[in-house]
């Protein structure tokens, strides 16, 4: 995974994002193998929804869920799923095709 740093994305709150397959970072910020593993399994998220499909998807999950309650960013499917999955590895070689969609269906 290609990962590009600089001095203004993401906010200070976040760190790190995938934009289509690269990952964003500040300079200086800490990456994690954790953290790149977890925007790995965006990736793939990304690929089976044909990138465009999972942003469209993420935002619309996100606006749904800030009505609902708990925390909106964290209990989106895909956030679920790479939360959840992060630390394993070998996940993404095992990982289900819209492995994402049992997440979201999981009650809070």
């Amino acid at each position: 995974m290609k990962i590009v740093r600089n001095r203004w994305l993401p906010g200070r709150k976040f760190v790190a994002f995938n934009f289509f397959g690269l990952l964003v970072c500040r300079r200086g910020t800490p990456i994690t193998p954790a953290t790149v593993n977890h925007e790995r399994i965006h990736t793939a998220q990304m690929r089976e929804m044909l990138y465009v499909g999972f942003y469209l998807w993420y935002v619309a999950e996100w606006v749904v869920r800030l009505c609902k309650k708990g925390n909106a960013y964290y209990n989106i499917g895909f956030e679920r799923e790479a939360y959840r999955h992060m630390y394993e590895v070998d996940y993404l070689s095992r990982r289900r095709h819209y492995a994402w969609w049992k997440e979201m269906r999981k009650k809070t």
